[in-house]
């Protein structure tokens, strides 16, 4: 598999759309009363950004966007898998764990923040995510 071959442009630009829907839900989260996790994990945006994702990324298969797309869809999934064990903690020490939570949770939302900017501004040079 070569990561040499250009994709058609028309990918690139729904690559750009999708992290386009991921920052929607992430400036939802910090604008209003949802926070940045939920409203990324939950927000009809992000919810679209990864049905985009699943649809066209056979069309990235063998171009330098196919590192795009298995990134957007890995942080969607990780950061859902971190959410769960944070509110697992909390479920399992009755409550107690509540006034803890908040901090891991903060971490996931700046996570979120990161891997959505440093995939978009890599995709704007036109380069693939390290892996």
């Amino acid at each position: 598999m070569s990561a040499t071959v250009e994709p058609d442009r028309s990918l690139v630009t729904v690559t750009h759309v999708i992290y386009g829907l991921h920052a929607a839900s992430l400036i939802t989260g910090i604008v209003t009363a949802a926070s940045i996790v939920f409203a990324f994990l939950t927000g009809w945006p992000s919810i679209i950004a990864v049905i985009l994702n699943y649809v066209k990324r056979g069309e990235a298969r063998g171009t330098w966007l196919e590192s795009h797309f298995r990134w957007q869809i890995r942080t969607f999934w990780w950061g859902l898998l971190w959410v769960a064990l944070c509110l697992g903690f909390v479920v399992l020490t009755l409550g107690v764990g509540l006034l803890i939570a908040w901090l891991p949770l903060m971490i996931v939302g700046f996570w979120f923040i990161y891997r959505i900017a440093k995939g978009w501004l890599r995709l704007a040079d036109r380069r693939p995510m390290d892996v």
